[in-house]
């Protein structure tokens, strides 16, 4: 009785076997004929490929040098003319616009100073939490 059993169980076996090996998985496999012919957009890893837009660049040297292109956001209007440097408030010439400044260029009584130190000091402790094993 038991030669039966041990027989049966291993016919079980062995077919159990044999459709898991024959078994087959299609579902990364293309459907034939696409989406009626219409083109898809591409998938990326984060979704849809967007196309980069041309964005027209303005070559006349007359309205580059009196108006500020690119100013006007909207459908109609036109971008905002400059005006004469009199007109400007006398902070916007001395404003720093370089590479930004290191800590030993700075003044120590301003905030700006006081603010990048700190900030600093948050990097370096980043930095060294990082470091430690656990």
């Amino acid at each position: 009785m038991t030669s039966l059993f041990a027989t049966n169980l291993s016919n079980l076996l062995r077919r159990c076997s044999l459709v898991q090996t024959t078994a087959i998985r299609n579902y990364a496999t293309p459907k034939p004929g696409g989406a009626l012919g219409s083109k898809k957009k591409k998938l990326g890893k984060l979704g849809p490929v967007v196309e980069k837009k041309e964005i027209p660049v303005e070559t006349d040297v007359n309205k580059l040098v009196s108006y500020v292109c690119g100013s006007n956001v909207l459908k109609t209007g036109q971008d905002v003319k400059l005006k004469p440097d009199s007109e400007y408030p006398e902070w916007l010439w001395t404003m720093h616009v370089g590479r930004p400044l290191t800590l030993e260029e700075m003044d120590p009584d301003t905030k700006a100073y006081w603010r990048k130190l700190r900030r600093m000091a948050l990097q370096r402790n980043n930095k060294l939490a990082k470091l430690k094993k656990f």
